[in-house]
């Protein structure tokens, strides 16, 4: 019997020494790296560790400050916001090649299969969201009509966008307990110490089989389309629910899906920058190559532009209706206090992508794509800043059921909120938290897929061309 995902791909298919062996090489070296726990992966992780308890000391602080003042709490819901840009969407890039059936992403996907683990601490921070919410008797806005009317109980409106959270995150460990399946039976059956004790209990039982490889193969497709189906549902009710509506006057049907998209670049730009240092520090290098990197950059170019096209959309119905509720939206987020803020995020997340990736030896190099996602990544937290924190200083407001009603801020903000040191804590701390759940994840979990490294050995070949041997690479059905 055939127990290689081959089985499923080339039939008749008649393994050969060669083949064998070559599987079991490449087995033997992703296991090898996978054993080895370099005292450089331990430091990063301490000082990850330190920023995450700096984290929980700025979230005690902010806590202990209460829940009336709803314009501190703006810092802390932009990092929730970036979280959810970066890390809930680096999934994606596993999701969408692999159902386009591309080669290059093989080495990658495997990593951004992991980044949806941090969703459990985007749950977390999540969780005193539930009560910062202003109240709906207090003249807030929302989708949901409970409460507006006599007799209708007045139940939480944001109970969906807390099922949604919740669905996304179990999508999400979902699809990477179903990838990595084969690779806990290999460590199972090769591993050491608590790996190999660990990955027994979570590969229940996987031989290998047809019946199991074409199980898995669909429950990893249809997985990977509802993750993608409720992220852009996730990122709807955060952008509604927790940002346009506590701005009298913000009315915009098409931003919900444009901070689905800038989910997307995000999640791209977090996953070059997790390959390049897979590559560098993590021992992947012979595996993470050029292919890799060229094909995100070409991901992260097309994404850049579209920011602007979401962005000008957007802006042009504020711009040319003229109303003074939107004018008002204009001047606190793009003309106002948060100007200059907004020139650097468009220079960071179009300009610079746009002026350099379009050139071949910037987008086709290990190191410009890389240096272009720390930029885009910048970016997009300034941008998170920029649009919850004016928000929610808007929402702090003693006037704001007055503004509802006649849907108009009649004070805009001046200035931004100053953040205070729990601020700092908070958004150093939970980005360097994220970052310690992905790396403490790669202990038990393959940074790269072993099996489909394995899979793609019956694709290519090296055939005679005149007078020198080329790769070919064959299509899955």
């Amino acid at each position: 019997m055939v127990t290689d995902p081959g089985s499923r791909v080339v039939e008749p298919y008649v393994e050969t020494d060669n083949s064998v062996e070559a599987r079991k090489a490449v087995s033997d070296g992703f296991i090898g790296i996978h054993n080895v726990t370099s005292n450089r992966f331990w430091q990063f992780a301490a000082l990850f560790g330190i920023m995450f308890v700096l984290g929980i000391v700025g979230f005690v602080m902010r806590l202990g400050a209460g829940f009336d003042d709803k314009g501190a709490w703006g810092y802390y819901i932009a990092v929730f916001a970036f979280l959810m840009t970066t890390s809930s969407a680096a999934p994606m890039v596993a999701i969408a090649p692999r159902i386009a059936n591309s080669h290059w992403r093989r080495p990658i996907s495997r990593a951004a299969e992991i980044w949806a683990l941090a969703g459990c601490l985007n749950l977390l921070l999540y969780i005193p969201l539930i009560w910062l919410l202003p109240s709906l008797e207090n003249g807030r806005r929302s989708l949901w009509f409970y409460g507006q009317q006599e007799g209708v109980p007045a139940y939480s409106p944001h109970i969906w966008a807390t099922l949604a959270i919740l669905g996304l995150i179990l999508l999400g460990l979902a699809l990477v307990w179903l990838s990595s399946l084969p690779d806990f039976a290999v460590l199972r059956d090769h591993g050491e110490g608590w790996r190999k004790k660990w990955a027994g209990r979570l590969a229940l039982g996987w031989r290998g089989t047809s019946a199991q490889w074409n199980w898995q193969y669909h429950r990893m497709g249809v997985v990977g389309a509802f993750y993608f189906m409720m992220l852009v549902f996730v990122h709807f009710f955060i952008s509604v629910e927790f940002l346009m509506v506590h701005v009298p006057g913000w009315i915009d049907s098409l931003y919900p899906i444009t901070h689905a998209h800038n989910a997307l670049q995000a999640g791209v730009a977090t996953m070059m920058l997790t390959m390049f240092f897979l590559r560098q520090f993590g021992g992947y290098k012979e595996y993470i190559g050029l292919d890799q990197f060229w094909g995100l950059g070409k991901l992260l170019l097309a994404l850049s532009l579209l920011w602007f096209w979401f962005w000008f959309s957007s802006f042009n119905v504020f711009w040319y209706g003229k109303k003074p509720s939107e004018q008002a939206v204009l001047e606190l987020l793009v003309k106002g206090p948060y100007l200059y803020l907004f020139i650097t995020i468009f220079i960071l997340v179009f300009i610079l992508p746009w002026f350099t990736m379009i050139w071949n030896p910037v987008r086709r190099s290990v190191w410009g794509p890389p240096i272009l996602a720390i930029s885009v990544l910048i970016g997009t937290l300034l941008d998170r800043v920029r649009l919850y924190v004016g928000a929610w200083d808007v929402a702090g407001k003693s006037s704001m059921m007055e503004d509802m009603m006649y849907m108009k801020m009649s004070e805009v903000p001046t200035k931004i909120p100053t953040p205070q040191i729990a601020d700092i804590f908070v958004i150093v701390g939970f980005i360097g938290g994220s970052i310690l759940v992905f790396m403490l994840a790669t202990r038990l979990i393959p940074a790269v897929n072993i099996w489909e490294q394995k899979e793609m050995l019956l694709y290519k070949a090296e055939v005679q061309f005149h007078r020198t041997k080329v790769m070919v690479m064959g299509k899955s059905r």
